[in-house]
Formats: structure tokens, C-alpha cells, sequence
């Protein structure tokens, strides 16, 4: 039997192994440190803290390498959003997305890359001068976690390049089954409790405070795809130059001919994945021509090109209890599922969606039923099954709802609609969840202002709509239970600071239907104040290349809706009319004198390519600043391009021709816009006007109203 002392000791030792072990890992980019010899210095230092418990502290800060930490998350914005991929849950739907490409870009003959979609955590990682600078997390899309000490001690992603040069590429930080299984054996050794899946645990381990431990767990990444600007015209011909610069590609990607080729891709890796070192939940389906997936473009959440083929959904049974109604900001009665908990794709079960009423009569669902639940890619599992054999007679069958949960109002279903909705605007639940949204970070951000709070305002009568939260005062606020002085004028304050958020906040704290983070910054780049937008018509929204039918058509709605234009109105009166970041930006610059405005426009050297003159590459900055620009017609290049461009220099981007537009980039077949732009003499312009006029060649005046191409 050892002494305390003699334990101490071996403790003491044993610490210094395991720090010698990450110091090798850590300092060396390299496990010098064997797996077996990792482990047997875990195991001695399990044994020993499990005779002394008082030292469990294998952990603390004495055993851990000293690295750089972070003390918290700083976030850092993304140059180009990092968009989600859409699902694809069968070939029929892959074969529906391959015919909405054709209608985007008619006779074109489409290649494929297919990847293996590997389940892990996006980031995307920088390159300056050939040096890895920064990685970040792809957070919300727009802005994400800085973790680029964590990145630096993944195995197989360099430190520095190849070539100096600076690049921007997006992967998948995951763990091999192997580096998760070690990683679970030593929390269990440990008495903690083992993570569920091997996603859920790349994603908590790139979060960590301490690059060391992050180190130890040994991370994987696989890099899919540069975030803009690759050098070669094909994806894969990217991946290849990728692997060139010696950044861990998958391998088991292949470029395909057709869509026929893509299915037996996918179907050969829906059987083999077992045999893969790490989890894929299936493959990832693109465009392989550049210039192609530029003209097909994305949709506010989703490349159109590219496509996520999930493999078949696990299922698992369980018990229906019952069945309750919720009601959310947009009225809209959605039945939620109580199920007997059960273990689905490594988390636990017990609520699961239904949707609407007509899916539960569809379904045949009775409270008491034993049914089959999946959890086919989506965060909320859903019942797509129901074992009737099962049933002993005691089931019972599910009626609608006759009241709001909330109110008491009877639902109605409006025309063309499946959901109940219940059309009460007083509807408490509808109020406070509408408040709560208008108040988030994402929205008008004023964090003073929680739930607690949000219920106290409503309760007492004091906040109605969201306008009123502009209208309260200091007693007010001080009548409410556990609001002092400096609470009430930390709310007042909060709430004072929301006055400045631009234009985009406001769009998507109000709430419009179908209209997200992104949807709103697009609306409010194009459209610059919240008047224009009022006035637009579906027509004009649906010109921005962004912008479908179904969010023209709603946006226009809720500026038609006069509950909604009340709201805004009193917002207005409240002073709170904001207008877009691009047009602060633009009404903040100082005025310029001609001399200044000429010598701000002088020429760029560019050097051609291909024959083709190119626009300045440098610095455009107020080549057309404060100057509002139409695009319409079909360009030379993709339309994108011509918008990054124009809005570099300054200039502001509308969906519509008005008295204010300044210039109208015309391409071929312009249609209206061309018309209303010659009707109102707004001068002109095609591509190579444009290109002169960003590399400074002349002055406003030179270009005669209506000029443009003949034939067009």
C-alpha cells in the first residue's frame, strides 16, 4: 500500500508526462507522443486521482501546455457569407434540382463534383502572404467565432504554404471514429460523461478556451472549396490546385458527367460509409463550371448549384402522449408531438413536429399510438409513421384546437393556406413573441430587454406593439418588480442606442414573413431607406437577383397590411426611420471639390486579359460614390461582379429606375427599365462605359442621356 506521499509523488510525475506529451503535439505540429502512450499516462493519472480525489485536477492549468488562450470568442465577420447547403432527400428531388439549374442556364450540359459530406463544423480559414493569419467559425453565416489558435493544432492543415499568396478556403473540422473513441475512452476513464456524436464534439473542442487541450484531441479538417476568386475555371480543377498547395483535400471526391453518374456515387457511399474512418451523413452535389454556378447564384440561404443528397433518415419508434398546440409571432397553431423519450442520432427525443392538423389527419395519428420518428437532417425530429397493428383500443383521436392556447380566439384557415391560424393581433403569445424578436441581437438588439421583463410590459399594459417600447419613461419602468433607478436607465438607455441601428436591423426585427438576417440586408442595400421599399412594387424585388417571387410577394403584403403600417408610422413619429450601412456610408462623406472629385477618379493601370479591357483592380474607392446605379439586361460577366464593383466604389445599388437614379448599367435584352431610364433621361451606360467611368476617363456630363449600343 503506497503512502500519501508516495502518491504525490507519482502524480507529480505523471502530470510531467502528459505535459511532455502535448508540449511533442503542440510545439512539434506532429504526435510525437504515441496514442498507447497517451493513454497509459491518462490511465496513471486516472488510478492515481481515483485513490486521492482530493487531486483530480489532471485538467487544471498545472498539467496543461502553456499556449496562447483565449480568454473569450472574439467574432470577426465573414468577406463572403457562408451559406448552408440545401437538402436533397431522395433522387427524385436531385433530379427536381438538376431541372430548376436547366431553367437557370437553358442548354448548358452540366458536370458534377460529387463530395462525400462529411459531419463536422465549417470555417473558413485565411492565408496572408502564404501564412495561416485567422480562422473562423461559420457562426450565423454573416460573422463567426475567431479560433485560429485552436485551428493551428489540427493534424494536416498547414502553417504555411507553398506559394505567398492570400486565400480564403472553407473546410470541415470534424473527428476521425478513431480520435473520437480515444477522445470518449478518456472521459470515461475520467468519470465524464462521453459526448454523443462525433459533430457535437468537433464543435464544443474548436470552441475551447485552451489551444492545448484542443491540440490533444486531435481534430481532422477537410477543405472543400475556395470562398472567392479560384484561379481555374472549374471546381474541380480548384480541388486539385488545393492539394497542390498541400491542404487536405478529400480524396474521395470524383468529377461526374451526369446526374445518372452522381446517383451511383451516392449510392455506393450509402453502403460503404462504414467502411470510412470518419461519419458522413451523405454527399455533396456541385456545379463543376464556375462561370456557371456565378449565372445560377444563391437564394438568401443556399447556393443554387450545389446540394446536400442526405442519405436515408434513422428511425426509431416510440409513444405518442399527447398532442398540445403552440402559437408563434406569425399566429400560426402548430400541433407539437409529447412522445416516451427515446435516443435518436445520438441526442434524446421527446417533442417531435407535426406541422399542421391536416398532417396528423394525413398520418392517421391517435394520442397513445406507437409511431416512427426520424430525424432526417432537420434540428426538430418528426413522426413519419404510425403502427397500427399496435393499437390496443385505448387509443384516442386528435381534434384540432377550437381556441388559441393564448387567447381563446378561434382559429381560422386563411385561403390557399393549410395552417390554422389564429388572427387575434391582441393575442398575448403573438405580442410577446413578436416583442422578443424585435428586441434579439440579430434584429434591433437591445439587451437590456429579456422575457422577464417583456411579460412584466405586457402585463402592466405599458407595451402594446413594439413602438411603445419607445414611449416608455423612467417611473414607468421604476413601477415594475425588482427595476431600480440604475436598472430603468440601463433600459432606457439600451433602448435609445436601438435608434441608430441601420436599416437591415429594423427590416428583420419587424418580422416579415419569409424575410431572415440575410433576406433583410439584401432589401436594404437595394432599396437604401425604408420609403423606397414601402413604394416598391413585387415587380421591382423581384429584379434583384437575390429575391424570389414568394418574399416579393410577402414583403409587399406587410407594407399593404394596416396594422403593419400603423406600427410603422408611430416608429417613424418616434424617430425611428433608419436608412442602409451604404447609404450612412455614403451621406457621411465629406463633400469634394471638382479638382478633388477628378483627382479621386484618375486611371488604375490594368492590364488585359484575353483581349478584353478590365476594370481598375485597385483602390475604387469614390469612383461613384453617393451615385445610384440600376443594373438590367444580361451582361458580359456575372452580374455580381458588376455589383461588388460599383458598390466598392461607392456607389449605391436600387432594384428600380427613379428621378434619383444616377446611371443604368444596360446589357443585352433590357427591357423597362431601359424604357423608364430614356423616358426620365437617365444617362446610360454598357460595360465598357462603366469600365472607363471606374478607371476615371470621364466626367459626369460626357455621358449623353439615353446613350447606349445600337441593336439593343
Amino acid at each position: 500500500m503506497s503512502t500519501p506521499s508516495e502518491d504525490h509523488q507519482s502524480l507529480h510525475a505523471a502530470r510531467l508526462k502528459y505535459r511532455r506529451c502535448l508540449l511533442e503535439y503542440f510545439n512539434g505540429d506532429q504526435q510525437i507522443c504515441s496514442d498507447e502512450a497517451y493513454d497509459a499516462v491518462i490511465s496513471e493519472l486516472a488510478g492515481l486521482q481515483s485513490r486521492r480525489p482530493e487531486w483530480r485536477v489532471w485538467e487544471s492549468a498545472a498539467t496543461r501546455v502553456v499556449a496562447p488562450a483565449m480568454e473569450a470568442a472574439p467574432t470577426r465577420r465573414h468577406e463572403s457569407p457562408m451559406l448552408s447547403l440545401a437538402n436533397a432527400y431522395s433522387l427524385d428531388e436531385l433530379r427536381e434540382w438538376e431541372r430548376g439549374l436547366l431553367r437557370l442556364v437553358p442548354g448548358e450540359n452540366l458536370a458534377y463534383v460529387a463530395e462525400l459530406k462529411v459531419d463536422g463544423l465549417a470555417v473558413a480559414i485565411h492565408y496572408e502572404g502564404g501564412v495561416l493569419a485567422s480562422a473562423v467559425t461559420r457562426g450565423d453565416g454573416t460573422a463567426g467565432e475567431v479560433v485560429t489558435p485552436n485551428a493551428k493544432t489540427i493534424r494536416g492543415l498547414p502553417h504555411v504554404l507553398p506559394q505567398t499568396i492570400d486565400l480564403e478556403v472553407r473546410g470541415e473540422v470534424y473527428y476521425s471514429l478513431e480520435a473520437f473513441g480515444r477522445l470518449n475512452a478518456a472521459r470515461e476513464r475520467m468519470g465524464e460523461p462521453p459526448f454523443k456524436t462525433p459533430r457535437n464534439a468537433a464543435a464544443g473542442t474548436l470552441r475551447m478556451m485552451d489551444a492545448s487541450v484542443v491540440g490533444a484531441r486531435g481534430l481532422s479538417v477537410v477543405i472543400y472549396a475556395v470562398a472567392a476568386g479560384s484561379p481555374k475555371p472549374t471546381h474541380w480543377e480548384t480541388l486539385a490546385w488545393l492539394r497542390s498547395l498541400n491542404l487536405p483535400v478529400g480524396e474521395h471526391s470524383e468529377r461526374l458527367e451526369s446526374l445518372a453518374e452522381v446517383e451511383r456515387f451516392q449510392a455506393r457511399w450509402e453502403s460503404g460509409r462504414k467502411t470510412l474512418p470518419f461519419q458522413i451523413d451523405g454527399v455533396v452535389v456541385k456545379v463543376d463550371n464556375l462561370e456557371l454556378q456565378e449565372r445560377m447564384g444563391s437564394t438568401a440561404k443556399s447556393p443554387r448549384w450545389a446540394v446536400a443528397l442526405k442519405f436515408a433518415a434513422q428511425r426509431v419508434a416510440s409513444r405518442l402522449l399527447e398532442v398540445k398546440p403552440g402559437v408563434g409571432r406569425t399566429g400560426i397553431l402548430t400541433p407539437v408531438a409529447i412522445l416516451e423519450a427515446v435516443e435518436l442520432g445520438g441526442t434524446t427525443v421527446s417533442r417531435a413536429t407535426l406541422h399542421n392538423y391536416d398532417q396528423i389527419e394525413r398520418l392517421g395519428l391517435m394520442t397513445g399510438d406507437r409511431v416512427f420518428v426520424e430525424k432526417g437532417g432537420e434540428i426538430i425530429p418528426k413522426i413519419v409513421d404510425v403502427d397500427r397493428d399496435a393499437r390496443s383500443g385505448g387509443e384516442r383521436a386528435i381534434e384540432p384546437p377550437q381556441g388559441c392556447p393564448s387567447c381563446g380566439n378561434p382559429p381560422v384557415r386563411l385561403e390557399g393556406e393549410v395552417d390554422l391560424r389564429c388572427i387575434n393581433p391582441e393575442c398575448p403569445a403573438q405580442r410577446e413573441d413578436r416583442i422578443r424578436h424585435f428586441v434579439s441581437r440579430p434584429a434591433m438588439d437591445i439587451e437590456t430587454i429579456g422575457p422577464a421583463l417583456i411579460g412584466q410590459l405586457i402585463d402592466k399594459g405599458l407595451v402594446r406593439s413594439v413602438a411603445d417600447l419607445y414611449r416608455l419613461g423612467t417611473s414607468q419602468l421604476e413601477s415594475l418588480e425588482r427595476m431600480g433607478s440604475k436598472s430603468a436607465a440601463n433600459v432606457l438607455g439600451a433602448i435609445d442606442a436601438s435608434r441608430a441601428q441601420p436599416l437591415h436591423r429594423l427590416l428583420h426585427a419587424l418580422g416579415i414573413r419569409h424575410v431572415g438576417e440575410r433576406t433583410a440586408r439584401i432589401l436594404a442595400r437595394h432599396f437604401a431607406s425604408l420609403a423606397a421599399l414601402r413604394r416598391a412594387s413585387p415587380e421591382e424585388m423581384e429584379d434583384i437577383k437575390e429575391i424570389g417571387s414568394v418574399i416579393a410577394q410577402s414583403v409587399h403584403a406587410f407594407f399593404q397590411d394596416p396594422g403593419q403600417v400603423a406600427i410603422i408610422d408611430s416608429l417613424r413619429n418616434l424617430g425611428i426611420d433608419p436608412i442602409s450601412v451604404e447609404a450612412q456610408s455614403a451621406k457621411s462623406q465629406p463633400a469634394k471639390s471638382q479638382f478633388a472629385k477628378s483627382q479621386s477618379m484618375e486611371a488604375q493601370p490594368v492590364e488585359a486579359q484575353d483581349g478584353q479591357p478590365q476594370p481598375p483592380q485597385g483602390n475604387l474607392q469614390g469612383k461613384l460614390q453617393g451615385k445610384t446605379v440600376v443594373i438590367t439586361g444580361t451582361l458580359s460577366e456575372p452580374r455580381s461582379r458588376w455589383k461588388a464593383r460599383i458598390e466598392e466604389a461607392g456607389g449605391i445599388l436600387t432594384g428600380s429606375v427613379s428621378k434619383k437614379t444616377d446611371y443604368l448599367l444596360a446589357g443585352a435584352a433590357a427591357g423597362s427599365k431601359l424604357a423608364a431610364a430614356q423616358r426620365l433621361n437617365i444617362p446610360i451606360v454598357e460595360e465598357a462605359e462603366m469600365r472607363r467611368l471606374l478607371e476615371g476617363q470621364f466626367m459626369e456630363g460626357q455621358i449623353m442621356p439615353g446613350q447606349i449600343l445600337e441593336g439593343q
